[in-house]
């Protein structure tokens, strides 16, 4: 049983730091694309961040580029993201994903192109 279990979200002011983890269980993750996703009140869930299976390739949206960084501890199975000078629009529930039909060589941007996904952590952004 595959499970994606997230962790490090919270309450931060303007500007401030996050890091997110994501530890992922049920199957060696090595060799799959995997990413982070948000979604705010009254909003459909936006892709983050994604990162292909070794690390070669990232991809970010336009409005984090330069703040958010993904990495991976491929020993603990375990995805971050690393979250710099916050905004309040950054206000959303974060979920990690990942995409485990084939090797994860690409770079994916949709909802639909991943195959499990974490419960979610809250980050709330205050200004």
């Amino acid at each position: 049983q595959v499970q994606l279990v997230e962790s490090g979200g919270g309450l931060v002011q303007a500007g401030g730091s996050l890091r997110l983890s994501c530890v992922a269980s049920g199957r060696t993750f090595n060799t799959y694309s995997m990413g982070w996703f948000r979604q705010a009140p009254g909003k459909e869930r936006e892709f983050v961040a994604v990162m292909n299976w070794n690390g070669g390739r990232t991809l970010y949206t336009d409005s984090v580029k330069g703040r958010f960084t993904i990495s991976r501890d491929y020993a603990k199975s375990t995805l971050y993201l690393g979250m710099g000078l916050l905004q309040p629009q950054d206000t959303a529930v974060y979920y990690c994903a990942v995409r485990t039909r084939d090797n994860g060589v690409h770079e994916y941007v949709r909802s639909e192109d991943y195959d499990y996904w974490g419960q979610g952590t809250q980050v709330t952004v205050s200004s």
